[in-house]
């Protein structure tokens, strides 16, 4: 792999150095060059949101995809481990769901006894240190969850959750884990003499899981805040002699105010005392790196810090690797951290003309360890269900009504009007919510779906509709449905009339949170701020983006009852949408979203999924703004319905940017 000599890892000295007869050289880290006789280099390695990506195999496209894979990442851990004297390699979750091979061994094969996973197979061959939980390791189930990581030969660790209620103390919860690991290891100083270290890890899942999976946890488990686990245990480490306290914090960075039970608490776990280094995830961003850290005072996304300390978060499905060197020194009997760098270490770079292109090839021994499941997914995913008289893509997905939503929203319609046809809902008039999961941002410019007319197969199905949720149904008034709108339209920015080419998207708005709701008719005023802020509470009483909001060709009743089918996540109370939670719950489905779509496709032989542009821009004459997509959406411009959009030339990271003329 070319070194990148612009990294923060190289901002020092670095010095070439022979290893073994052969004498081939690699370039040591400078806490390793420089090491004095009391001072040790020690390389901390992360990966994280692998989510099942063992191979650079796109199974949703059904093609090769050189930005991810854990055999590509795992050569990079090979000549990682190279510069270093002493290093650790550790996981930070979100392992066990994600792509179809996921879904081939929960729902086809199984785990019979004396199975390991082939996610864990590929993470037995690299050497982990320690792991822990993010929060699709609980998609399929506990029993699941635990049938796998019982292959794993490293600890999970996890100190917020717990068995049943939490306790009044958190050194006194019931754990399903083990809240932290002191490793006690033996570490080369800079003249090679060895000396004994004790280094902790203490693991942290989002709290949110018992909404997210309330089907599989309710009953059985409870989350406690990430922050509040870790001032109970911290200081426990500490008193057991751990040396230096490494934080694997399956949770985002997030500057606003700290919160009870916050989903990305990593800036926090960082303020508390004890803690040395922190890993995080669960974002899919890159930190240390630019963008998405603007404006956070206590993150410094140049040198890797997050109130001071070193911190990483290394994108997602293998695409990075991230990496916090540590210059300890000898303290008496103890060691103590006097210098530090930080980086997140990509498997691919994109070349002058976009084109990704990778830095390493795949480690044999992972991709050995993982055929037989590779094989059998590919058969998996080919399986052909039905056909589409219309291509299926998202390339638009974010500014006009879109086939890839339309069909999820048909399906799920028609699914309920079924199961709850001799039921007290009957009568009830049946909307659908549904939101695009393939639309691009932060998952990059290969993020969209793209199904030909033609055959659909399992694999189109699971790129369609990426999460193992399930099917849910709620009763709410025609004004809830109104605010479940207003919130979803927080994917917009606040646009001044006459303005020219304004960005349009609210780039922190998860496009999972943009539900479009069919069976209405409405349009998204883009000139009025967003009535709701990101915690579901009113932020602008006067805001009402939402116009013209329309049931039957008629002004929506807001005392009116609708049945709305939407999934376990949204039903739940994911993504705070104003008045949305369990007890609007009526219906409960056994089968998830995807396996309804899988049968609406097979049901009716070929399906018609163009959208009948039931939402769209209020015009705002003279107005235009700029959005981006893959550049392949050009090729989509003459289908778009109900918005006018021309090309605006190529975006950055591959991206190409288009025009929307309000």
């Amino acid at each position: 792999m070319p070194i990148d000599f612009g990294s923060p890892a190289f901002s020092r000295r670095s010095v070439l150095r022979g290893l073994g007869a052969a004498a081939s050289l690699v370039l040591l880290h400078p806490f390793s060059a420089r090491a004095a006789a009391n001072q040790a280099h020690l390389r901390l390695m992360e990966t994280t949101d692998i989510h099942v990506n063992v191979l650079p195999y796109d199974y949703y496209a059904d093609k090769p995809n050189d930005t991810m894979g854990l055999s590509r990442t795992a050569t990079i851990i090979d000549k990682i481990r190279a510069e270093a004297t002493n290093s650790l390699l550790v996981d930070n979750g979100d392992v066990l769901q994600g792509n179809p091979m996921g879904d081939y061994i929960a729902y086809q094969r199984g785990m019979k006894e004396g199975d390991v996973h082939p996610v864990i197979k590929a993470m037995n061959t690299l050497d982990y240190s320690v792991g822990t939980l993010g929060n699709h390791e609980f998609n399929y189930g506990l029993d699941f969850m635990f049938k796998v990581l019982s292959g794993a030969n490293f600890p999970i660790v996890c100190a917020n959750l717990t068995k049943g209620r939490l306790a009044s103390d958190p050194k006194k919860d019931d754990l399903f884990f083990k809240p932290y690991v002191i490793l006690e290891r033996t570490i080369k100083d800079g003249t090679g003499t060895e000396s004994p270290i004790k280094i902790g890890f203490i693991g942290f899942v989002p709290p949110q899981i018992m909404l997210w999976d309330m089907k599989n946890l309710e009953g059985k488990a409870q989350t406690r805040d990430i922050v509040e686990a870790a001032k109970a245990w911290v200081p426990a480490m500490k008193e057991e002699g751990a040396d230096i306290v490494i934080a694997l914090s399956h949770s985002g960075i997030d500057g606003t105010s700290a919160s009870d039970r916050m989903e990305n608490a990593s800036l926090y776990v960082a303020g508390v005392d004890g803690i040395d280094a922190i890993f995080t995830g669960h974002q899919h961003l890159v930190f240390p790196g630019p963008k998405s850290w603007d404006g956070i005072k206590a993150a410094d996304p140049v040198k890797g810090t997050l109130q001071g300390k070193p911190a990483v978060m290394a994108g997602f499905w293998g695409s990075h690797l991230g990496l916090i060197d540590l210059l300890l020194e000898k303290d008496g009997k103890s060691w103590k951290i006097v210098d530090f760098t930080a980086e997140a270490r990509p498997i691919y770079h994109r070349d002058d003309k976009k084109k990704v292109i990778a830095d390493v090839a795949d480690k044999k021994e992972v991709v050995e360890a993982t055929k037989t499941e590779h094989e059998a997914t590919l058969a998996y995913v080919r399986t052909p269900v039905g056909k589409t008289s219309a291509p299926l893509y998202s390339y638009f997905a974010l500014v006009a009504d879109d086939p890839s939503v339309q069909i999820v929203n048909q399906a799920q319609s028609w699914y309920i009007k079924d199961m709850l046809k001799d039921t007290a809902f009957k009568d009830l008039p049946v909307l659908s919510a549904a939101a695009p999961f393939k639309a691009g941002g932060r998952n990059g410019v290969d993020y969209y779906t793209d199904v030909p007319a033609g055959d659909i197969a399992i694999k189109n199905v699971a790129d369609l509709y990426l999460y193992p949720n399930t099917v849910q149904a709620v009763v709410i008034n025609g004004e809830q449905v109104k605010n479940w709108l207003e919130m979803s339209a927080a994917m917009f920015n606040q646009i001044q009339p006459g303005a020219k080419d304004a960005a349009l998207l609210n780039q922190s708005f998860p496009t999972y949170n943009f539900d479009v709701i069919d069976g209405v008719t409405y349009e998204i005023d883009l000139s009025q701020p967003r009535r709701f802020d990101d915690d579901g509470k009113l932020a602008n009483v006067d805001a009402h983006r939402i116009q013209s909001l329309s049931f039957g060709g008629k002004q929506i009743d807001s005392e009116q009852k609708f049945l709305v089918v939407t999934n376990n996540y949204r039903a739940g109370g994911g993504g705070k949408f104003p008045e949305i939670a369990a007890d609007k719950v009526v219906f409960q489905a056994p089968d998830t979203n995807r396996d309804v779509i899988v049968r609406y496709v097979h049901e009716q032989g070929t399906i018609n999924p163009t959208a009948d542009a039931n939402w769209t821009f209020k015009p705002l004459p003279g107005t235009t703004v700029l959005f981006e997509s893959a550049p392949k959406a050009k090729d989509f411009l003459g289908a778009v319905k109900g918005v006018k959009i021309e090309d605006a030339g190529d975006g950055a990271e591959g991206f190409h940017k288009f025009r929307l003329l309000l």
